[in-house]
């Protein structure tokens, strides 16, 4: 029997080769380990951030919608108020052209930059003169305050005469905006008396009477401008 010299003989004291490698093995497996733990980590945090930017998209995406709702309103409101100021300046115009046409009220006479109103009114419905110019006050106008020759040629009647805004105060005649009479020949040589007011009558002169007669009265206002 022959035996082999090249089988190996075992030597308890000598140490295995697996041994030696099974340090390198595990740092292997510890360093794919650690890797996978940062692939989730960094997939966790991906996924994440990717929720919160898809969140944030569609809340822009509702914001955007509401403002796109909120800007057709304010368009549809914008139109509204175009119409609105297109059909009132319409309406302005129409009173504009109205007013141009129709400077002085119905029932009054327009004459240059003035409006006169004449009161031909029955006799049982003549006034006193205070009563005359009363009755006009509250239309913003007064008893007609005659400027010149062809006012008065407009006011002076031939029969009865008409209450006009000037009478006697303080020994003077004078017009209702505080001017005196400077024109002599429009009066009768008569002294001024106070509680005489006068009437134009034909001549173009005035008479004087007193203020507590009954007479007819016209009446005077700007006319108005556009």
């Amino acid at each position: 029997l022959k035996i082999n010299k090249n089988i190996v003989q075992w030597n308890p004291n000598k140490k295995s080769s697996c041994n030696k490698s099974f340090p390198s093995l595990a740092t292997c497996w510890g360093i794919l380990l650690l890797i996978m733990l940062l692939r989730f980590y960094i997939s966790t945090v991906l996924e994440k951030q990717i929720a919160n930017l898809t969140a944030e998209t569609q809340m822009l995406k509702k914001k955007n919608e509401e403002l796109e709702t909120e800007k057709k309103n304010l368009t549809e409101i914008m139109q509204q108020m175009m119409t609105s100021w297109s059909d009132f300046n319409v309406s302005r115009f129409s009173i504009l052209a109205d007013r141009k046409c129709n400077r002085c009220q119905a029932g009054w006479d327009h004459v240059e930059s003035s409006c006169y109103a004449t009161n031909d009114a029955d006799r049982d419905q003549w006034k006193t003169w205070e009563e005359a110019r009363e009755n006009y006050r509250g239309k913003i106008s007064d008893l007609v305050v005659v400027i010149n020759e062809e006012e008065m040629s407009w006011t002076y009647d031939d029969n009865k005469g008409y209450w006009i805004g000037l009478r006697v105060e303080d020994g003077k005649w004078k017009w209702l905006d505080g001017r005196n009479l400077n024109n002599s020949s429009w009066i009768d040589l008569l002294s001024p008396s106070d509680g005489h007011c006068a009437i134009p009558v034909k001549d173009k002169r005035f008479k004087s009477v007193s203020c507590n007669e009954k007479n007819r009265w016209i009446c005077k206002k700007k006319a108005l401008s556009v």
